[in-house]
C-alpha cells in the first residue's frame, strides 16, 4: 500500500471517529497532556530473550543524518552495538530517495548480517527489499510505515516505534489547553510518508474534535525543510496573522528554520505562534524549549533505548525468535520538566535502566 493508498483506507476512520465528540474537552486533554508529562521511571519492556549471537556486523541505513531523529536512533545502535558485541556500519541516505537506493546497494555489497532501516518508508525501497529477503538478511526498521512490530509484507522482523497516533493526539491535546480551548492550528507534514499523513491526520482529527481550528494542512517535504520553512512561515504569517495560534508538526525538523522568520516579523521567542512537534525530540528541540526560543513542547521518542530495541530484535531474529513486542514510551517535554528523563542532555533518555536490562538478556 502507497503513502496515498494509505491515506485514503484511513480517512474513513478518522471522519468516523471525529463524529465522536469529548463531553469535556478541556478535562480530556489535560489528561493526556500529565499522563504524558510524568517522568518515566520503570522498565515495561522484555526481561526474556536469547543469549547475544556473536561475531554479527549490521548496517545502518540513515534515511537523512541531518534530521535529530533519525540521529539520536543511529547513535543508540552504535551504543547498543558495542555492548553486545557487534560491528555497525552507519550509511546516509542524505534525505533523498536516489542516496537511499545508493545506500542500499552498498549495504547489500557489504553482506552484513542485518540491516536496520533508520527514518524512511519501507515501500519506498520494495526492490531492495525484495533483494534483501532473498539473500536471508533480517531487517528491522524505526518509522519505516504504520505498522508496529512485524511487518511481512515489506519483510520487516519488525518496526519500532512508539505510539504515533498517542504522540499526535498528546501534541494536539497540549496545544488545546494551551490555546484555552481556541487554538488556530497549522499542520505541517510530509506526504512522501504514510506514518506523517498518519500522524497529521490524527492531530486534525483532535483539534477539530476538541472544537479547535485548524487553518491549513501544509504538505511539504521534510528532506527541503532548510529551504522551504522560511519563506513559507513569512506567507503563512501574512495569510493568517494572530489566527495563527499553534503550529503542529510531525516531527522537530520543521521548527529548526521557522525562528528567523518569526523573529524578522516581530515574533519574540514564546510568542504566537506556538510550535508544537509531535516527534521526535531532538537536541535542537530541546536547546529551543530550554531557551525559549520558537519551540514549547517535543512529544519526545526515547531514540538511544529505541536504538537498544533495534539491536535487541536483531539479535531475536537472528536467534530465530519472536519479535519483543515492546512498545517504548513517549514523554510530552516543556520548559516545566525539561530537566526530567534525560533533560540536561537534550534528549528523552528515562531513566528506567533500560540498558541494564537489555545487557542481562543478552549474558553481558
Amino acid at each position: 500500500m502507497n503513502p496515498r493508498q494509505f491515506l485514503q483506507a484511513t480517512t474513513a476512520v478518522l471522519v468516523l471517529c471525529a463524529s465522536q465528540a469529548y463531553a469535556d474537552p478541556m478535562a480530556d486533554a489535560k489528561a493526556v497532556v500529565d499522563k504524558y508529562a510524568t517522568p518515566v521511571t520503570k522498565w515495561d519492556g522484555p526481561t526474556t530473550g536469547p543469549k547475544a549471537q556473536a561475531g554479527k556486523t549490521i548496517v545502518v541505513l540513515a534515511g537523512d543524518l541531518k534530521n535529530g531523529g533519525i540521529l539520536g536512533v543511529s547513535n543508540g545502535v552504535e551504543e547498543a552495538a558495542k555492548a553486545i558485541g557487534w560491528q555497525v556500519k552507519v550509511l546516509d541516505g542524505a534525505g533523498s530517495i536516489g542516496g537511499r537506493t545508493a545506500a542500499f546497494g552498498q549495504a547489500m555489497a557489504l553482506q552484513p548480517a542485518g540491516i536496520i532501516i533508520d527514518g524512511f518508508d519501507a515501500v519506498e525501497q520494495g526492490p531492495a527489499l525484495e533483494q534483501a529477503k532473498a539473500a536471508k538478511i533480517p531487517l528491522v526498521a524505526w518509522h519505516a510505515g504504520p505498522t508496529i512490530g512485524p511487518d511481512e509484507k515489506n519483510g520487516l522482523f519488525a518496526n519500532v516505534s512508539t505510539d504515533a497516533m498517542e504522540v499526535s493526539k498528546a501534541a494536539a491535546d497540549w496545544a488545546f489547553v494551551d490555546a484555552k480551548g481556541k487554538p488556530g492550528v497549522i499542520i505541517f507534514t510530509d506526504s512522501t510518508y504514510a506514518i506523517a499523513i498518519a500522524k497529521a491526520d490524527k492531530m486534525k482529527q483532535e483539534i477539530e474534535r476538541l472544537g479547535g481550528k485548524v487553518l491549513e494542512y501544509v504538505d511539504t517535504p521534510i528532506a527541503e525543510t532548510s529551504q522551504r520553512m522560511p519563506q513559507l512561515t513569512t506567507s503563512l504569517l501574512q495569510k493568517y496573522g494572530d489566527s495563527w495560534t499553534h503550529s503542529l508538526a510531525i516531527n522537530d525538523l520543521y521548527f529548526d528554520f521557522m525562528g528567523p522568520s518569526l523573529a524578522s516579523a516581530g515574533k519574540g521567542g514564546t510568542d504566537a505562534p506556538i510550535n508544537v512537534a509531535a516527534g521526535d525530540g531532538s537536541q535542537s528541540a530541546y536547546e529551543r524549549i530550554r531557551a525559549g526560543q520558537y519551540q514549547k513542547v517535543t512529544v519526545a521518542e526515547p531514540l538511544n533505548l529505541q536504538g537498544w530495541q533495534l539491536v535487541d530484535e536483531l539479535n531475536r531474529a537472528f536467534s530465530g525468535e519472536k519479535w519483543s513486542g515492546y512498545l517504548s514510551p513517549l514523554h510530552v517535554v516543556t520548559a516545566d520538566n525539561i530537566q526530567s528523563d534525560g533533560g540536561p542532555k537534550n534528549t528523552f533518555d528515562p531513566d528506567n535502566g533500560y540498558k541494564d536490562e537489555y545487557k542481562k538478556i543478552w549474558g553481558k
